[in-house]
């Protein structure tokens, strides 16, 4: 049977134009993606018209995997290693039937894979890869780490358990080798689940009784699963070793590094231990170095923002740009859409980092070492004898780097750093706190990006609603209006919370002659606001999450919680 091509049939139904269609075909060439996955990520479709497309393109039926509980005893018909590698799960059996759920259901090395081990005849059924991805980990996660612990159990003798361990780690590739030592076995399998579920961390806590996994999922962490407390100290050691930590000190903290490739994705691990009365707490930070969230287009950067954005990288005469927020906001983020922006042959960029979170290839990558003096204001200084055209330098923490970073800009170099505050006003008010001459601040500061993170509604159970008078007034609405809002009803997908992944939300000052003249000269706090607030061009993080809440991605809950400062008032 010869199918009509997927491209063909979207631009047939008008979904997307032909010029969307030909982008995504060139952009396809760099990425390797298959056709749909690359309009999905261009945002040209949505994953739900995707499979809509399928199914009239290929005649096979769709499931809602947020509805299905998948039977454990499943597992057993499909390899863990074929189900990662080929991006399906097995659903149910019927009789001789085993119904897989697939993103790729025309992959038919796949389907004679899956037929060839499980014995069944397989029947394709057309699935988001987010929720396979998802199934995948909790259908061979709970599996996997349950037996390890079994394992675990039995080989609790220290020295031969000693000796697995050490000799098991010679891959930094994670998998669920049945062959592996129990503890690479539990380890490999918290990773890989923290992966699939786009978590930032992973918390191993030690209680009096139990070792408890915590996730940081969305911002908020969640309880994963309980690790029996004679297996601490077996887990603790393998993730040392990891880390290159010292396995016999227990008595002050420690920090660690290291990195794995869990399927297509290169994750470096940054570890942290922390002594505690039951025992050592271990903390775990995920970075994905293929991530896409080092691209404009896709931290949450649009229209006006967008415009302004390019506006404050692309100054040729030099200045300061500042990246502000509190902790978590997604400002290392952000610094880094900067960086791979302005990495060109033509610019010396130079960055002076603590920690350096992300190796980019062009660059000149500094890190902080507060022991040997490469501090900030010291590393500034030396960077500034290297002939730099660019200088990112991680976070702005006190008056003497902050000075110098503004004179640095305004001999002419382009300066892109971070700075702790809640708002654009606020960051004028902490520079000059912490001794920057107002004169400075006029001369160098270019603009300031202030940012939030939001959590978005899940789209497996967004439902729309009637907000009542006080969910208007919190956001400045008049409740004599009849407005539609949505939120997210709860389900397997969200973990319930009726949240499912973050955006950024942003407000961009850009200083101009007014506010110039103003800062040189002394203005209050309040005068400088009114300058800000009344200029047509800027838009507030919290006018920005207002309309967040109008295009239904986020609730009237999250722009309170991330606008309930005196910055941000609704009703100014």
């Amino acid at each position: 049977m010869k199918f009509k091509r997927l491209g063909d049939m979207l631009t047939a139904t008008g979904v997307i134009t032909k010029e969307q269609l030909e982008y995504a075909l060139k952009k396809q060439k760099e990425t390797k993606n298959r056709l749909g996955k690359e309009l999905v990520e261009e945002e040209f479709i949505t994953e739900e018209q995707l499979i809509e497309t399928l199914k009239l393109q290929l005649g096979l039926d769709s499931i809602d995997l947020s509805k299905v509980t998948i039977p454990g005893s499943l597992s057993e018909f499909i390899p863990k290693k074929i189900a990662n590698n080929y991006g399906l799960v097995p659903v149910k059996l019927e009789g001789d039937s085993l119904y897989v759920a697939m993103s790729d259901p025309l992959n038919f090395m796949a389907l004679e894979d899956v037929k060839a081990v499980s014995k069944k005849r397989i029947v394709p059924l057309i699935a988001t890869e987010d929720s396979i991805q998802r199934n995948i980990a909790l259908l061979y996660g709970n599996e996997s780490a349950t037996k390890a612990i079994e394992d675990m159990k039995r080989e609790i003798d220290d020295t031969l358990f000693g000796t697995v361990l050490i000799d098991s780690f010679v891959s930094n590739v994670i998998d669920s080798d049945e062959q592996s030592a129990p503890t690479v076995r539990l380890v490999n399998s918290l990773i890989e689940w923290a992966v699939s579920e786009h978590a930032s961390d992973i918390h191993i806590e030690p209680d009096e009784k139990e070792v408890r996994v915590r996730m940081r999922i969305d911002g908020l962490l969640r309880h994963i699963m309980t690790v029996p407390k004679d297996l601490q100290a077996s887990l603790l050691s393998r993730l040392k070793i990891m880390g290159g930590m010292d396995i016999t000190e227990r008595r002050i903290p420690q920090d660690g590094r290291s990195n794995a490739r869990v399927k297509n994705s290169d994750i470096d691990l940054r570890m942290s231990t922390l002594p505690t009365i039951y025992g050592e707490k271990f903390v775990i930070r995920l970075l994905d170095k293929n991530t896409q969230l080092l691209d404009k287009t896709r931290i949450g950067l649009k229209e006006r923002d967008l415009q302004k954005y390019m506006q404050l990288i692309n100054k040729k005469n030099g200045g300061v740009v500042l990246i502000v927020g509190p902790t978590g906001s997604g400002k290392t983020s952000t610094l880094y859409t900067m960086i791979r922006e302005l990495n060109t042959e033509e610019s010396n960029l130079i960055t002076l980092e603590d920690p350096v979170e992300y190796n980019i290839s062009g660059i000149n990558q500094v890190q902080i070492n507060e022991k040997t003096g490469m501090t900030f204001s010291g590393g500034l200084r030396a960077i500034l004898r290297q002939d730099p055209d660019i200088i990112a330098v991680g976070e702005v923490r006190d008056g003497e780097t902050a000075k110098i970073a503004m004179r640095a800009a305004i001999t002419g170099h382009l300066v892109l750093s971070t700075i702790h505050t809640n708002s654009a006003v606020s960051t004028l008010d902490r520079l000059l706190d912490i001794g920057v001459e107002p004169y400075l601040i006029s001369s160098a500061l270019n603009g300031v990006i202030s940012q939030r993170l939001v959590r978005k509604i899940c789209t497996h159970c967004r439902e729309e609603y009637a907000p009542s008078s006080e969910d208007l007034n919190s956001i400045g609405l008049s409740p004599n209006e009849d407005y539609k809002f949505y939120r997210g009803a709860g389900c397997p997908h969200c973990f319930g919370t009726g949240y499912r992944g973050r955006i950024a939300v942003f407000e961009i000052l850009v200083i101009n002659k007014k506010l110039r003249n103003a800062i040189s000269n002394g203005a209050k706090r309040e005068e400088i606001a009114d300058i800000i607030y009344m200029n047509k061009d800027f838009v507030s993080l919290a006018d920005n999450c207002r309309k967040l809440v109008f295009e239904g991605i986020t609730t009237v809950e999250e722009a309170k919680r991330i606008t309930n400062t005196e910055d941000y008032d609704y009703e100014n």
